[in-house]
């Protein structure tokens, strides 16, 4: 791996890459698989589309999405993280899945205007300041076709407080379905359907990009 880690305001999980399936497969209650495959189905991804997800972590939900897009689709995905990248590749060579991950900003991602049909941001934007939320909405805009699709998920306040180690985990941070609504509206995105994952403490929007403002 020579490429060079990226400078970006955001939070980088780098120890955390080691263990990082097991605190989702923790904070999902054990539906880690299912829960990749639940966003991929509300993407509603198809055979031959061009899909990115930003902020990858380990790779999971790219290797999800690839299976959904075929042969004669393509995934990137990309984390600021050199060891979440590096586990994500080793991933997709165990599976033998040619998905192309890279360690990049979502200050700057790494890709020409209008590249994909779908682009996700999934349990990512709670680790970004919020100005640092616009300017990943921004390049999310910037990266999509004109009628690609988006779908942001993250952790919402739980709905009742959990004690001990388990309480710790979920104090990582939260965004309201709100302010993702109003990130997307705000760069000319139309919201097609939001509410929650059905799996944690997971909400998700899923909207088109219209134009950029």
């Amino acid at each position: 791996m020579t490429e060079s880690t990226p400078a970006t305001k955001g939070l980088v999980l780098h120890s955390h890459a080691r263990y990082y399936d097991f605190v989702v497969r923790l904070l999902t209650l054990g539906h880690g698989h299912a829960l990749h495959e639940r966003l991929v189905g509300l993407a509603g991804l198809a055979p031959g589309e061009a899909v990115l997800d930003v902020g990858c972590g380990t790779g999971s939900l790219a290797l999800a999405a690839k299976a959904r897009v075929g042969a004669g689709g393509t995934v990137h995905g990309i984390d600021a993280s050199r060891e979440m990248i590096e586990q994500a590749s080793r991933k997709a060579r165990r599976r033998r899945m040619p998905v192309g991950f890279r360690i990049a900003s979502v200050e700057t991602l790494p890709f020409p205007d209008g590249s994909f049909d779908v682009v996700f941001s999934t349990l990512m934007l709670h680790h970004l300041p919020r100005p640092l939320r616009r300017a990943c909405a921004i390049e999310i805009t910037r990266v999509l076709r004109p009628g690609g699709r988006v779908l942001m998920a993250d952790f919402r306040v739980p709905t009742r407080r959990r004690g001990g180690w388990l309480g710790r985990l979920h104090r990582h941070g939260s965004v309201t379905a709100e302010e993702v609504r109003e990130l997307l509206v705000g760069r000319g995105f139309h919201v097609l359907e939001s509410g929650d994952v059905g799996i944690g403490d997971l909400h998700f929007t899923l909207a088109s990009r219209e134009g950029h403002r």
